[in-house]
């Protein structure tokens, strides 16, 4: 008895993680975005960044920023800021950015679609592009 509530208690966590990381849905964030091209978002840029960030800014231009656009500000038409109150620490930590990196996600917070996974890229170096943004949202008031 004892280990079928545990089987049935391990298999709704990992449903629950799964829909909270690739699949959930919160209708009520759902927002317009332009149709192609151009930021999303306004970003102040810090002065200074630690060194992990920095590290973070030159892994998220190379292989992020084609489609997140600079400075996390999302692309009208092709992906959403990440510097958005969506993205703060409390509603997407940073294992959900581990996880779209590595397996994908399923759109449904905006209509851009779903994200495929990002090739080549270790957990360290998704870890520094996470402190990266981290960075930018704080500057941005997101904490």
């Amino acid at each position: 008895m004892r280990r079928t509530i545990l089987i049935v208690v391990i298999g709704l966590s990992a449903a629950v993680a799964y829909w909270l990381f690739v699949g959930g849905s919160d209708p009520q964030s759902q927002e317009a975005t332009p149709e192609s091209g151009g930021s999303l978002a306004d970003v102040i840029v810090p002065d200074t960044f630690t060194t992990n960030a920095q590290l973070g800014e030159q892994v998220y231009t190379a292989v992020c920023a084609e489609c997140h656009g600079a400075n996390a500000a999302g692309i009208g038409g092709v992906a959403p800021p990440l510097v958005h109150a969506i993205y703060r620490p409390s509603h997407h930590g940073d294992e959900a950015f581990q996880v779209a990196a590595s397996v994908g996600v399923r759109a449904h917070h905006w209509p851009f679609g779903n994200m495929p996974p990002v090739e080549g890229l270790t957990r360290g170096d998704v870890a520094m592009v996470v402190t990266y943004i981290r960075e930018l949202q704080e500057a941005n008031g997101i904490n």
